[in-house]
């Protein structure tokens, strides 16, 4: 048993979930049945269940896999869309949800195809589902939601996903050339706000894909920039909620998001996937000791007795509300740099003489 299964206690999310899908948000660490379900946390489970099986092959976490996936199934309407807001008695509040929803679906379709740990059901209906979302991807206009569904079709191994993507990546690249400058502005838009780290990321996955060089360069600058801010105290520090970061002006330092930390993680674990520089490896641990108390605060934001993750940092402290949202990023982050630390240490062993 390696340190991460004797580490993690998964309790909080199974005490989060029915047999409907995982609830949005919490009352402390009990599940907040009034705010119902959503289909974003649902597709990002459903990456975290896939995840725990591949690397702990249990039937409880396989049966998460089925309950995310059906949840992601079921929202997908007709047009090829996900609607996103459930409430607690199983009705969808809206007939389409934001660009981000259906960019994390693709995502968390995508990876789950993509496993080789995945039953031939399971991986078959993900391809149902990817093919109805195909023709929609042209039309997305969120950066974040075009991220999130390169991120998922660079796991697709068709000439048309490929097409996507390129024209995705196409996009990213537009913006950043139309909002950096040669001074201090390296970044896609006027201003740093939640989500951040998705925007390198999604290059450095489609530099691994595509292998041009103009992704990468963009990628790695993009990336650069992000860490300044960041990385700004020593330690990892997200841009605050309250305000974001405009140009030209301080980041806000309040309210610290979870995802940030999660999203960090998995960004320079990508371009460390992408160019194997080490700082980039240390910079995904540095981003994920943000969660054990490597923050502002000086405080874990894991708590022992439940398993859960709080939401975030205020100027008043941690949020001591646990949804899901904040552990599933936890988990997700955890079960990645695990990997690599794994696969890391493995190619340390190979190298060093007997």
């Amino acid at each position: 048993m390696d340190q991460f299964a004797k580490d993690f206690d998964d309790a909080h999310i199974f005490r989060m979930t029915d047999d409907t899908g995982i609830f949005q948000h919490a009352c402390f660490s009990l599940p907040n049945l009034t705010e119902g379900y959503t289909t974003d946390d649902n597709a990002r489970a459903l990456i975290m269940a896939v995840m725990l099986y591949e690397q702990y092959p249990k039937t409880a976490y396989l049966g998460l896999v089925y309950r995310y996936l059906s949840f992601v199934l079921h929202a997908q309407n007709q047009s090829g869309g996900f609607r996103n807001f459930m409430t607690y008695d199983r009705q969808f509040t809206e007939k389409e949800g934001s660009e981000d929803c259906f960019g994390r679906c693709l995502w968390a379709l995508g990876y789950s195809q993509a496993s080789s740990a995945m039953p031939h059901g399971i991986k078959e209906a993900c391809t149902v589902a990817i093919s109805r979302a195909l023709p929609r991807v042209p039309n997305l206009f969120r950066l974040r939601g075009q991220a999130y569904a390169l991120i998922g079709l660079a796991y697709l191994e068709d000439s048309h996903a490929r097409i996507l993507l390129t024209e995705l990546a196409d996009s990213l690249i537009n913006s950043f050339e139309h909002n950096a400058d040669d001074v201090d502005w390296h970044w896609f838009e006027n201003s740093l706000t939640y989500d951040n780290a998705v925007l390198p990321w999604a290059l450095f996955a489609a530099y691994q894909h595509l292998g041009e060089d103009r992704l990468l360069h963009v990628a790695q600058a993009s990336l650069q920039f992000f860490d300044k801010v960041a990385f700004r105290d020593g330690y990892f520090r997200a841009v605050g909620c309250k305000g974001w970061l405009l140009r030209g002006s301080k980041p806000a330092r309040y309210d610290e998001q979870p995802l940030e930390a999660s999203t960090a993680t998995l960004a320079h674990l990508a371009a460390y996937e992408a160019t194997g520089d080490q700082k980039m490896l240390e910079l995904a641990q540095k981003s994920f000791a943000w969660y054990l108390g490597k923050n502002s605060r000086g405080e874990s934001l894991i708590d022992s007795e439940s398993g859960g993750c709080c939401d975030g940092i205020t100027v008043d402290g941690l949020n001591k509300n646990q949804g899901s949202e904040s552990i599933i990023g936890y988990c997700i982050a955890k079960l990645a740099l695990a990997k690599y630390e794994a696969d890391s240490i493995s190619l340390e062993r190979e190298v060093v003489p007997i």
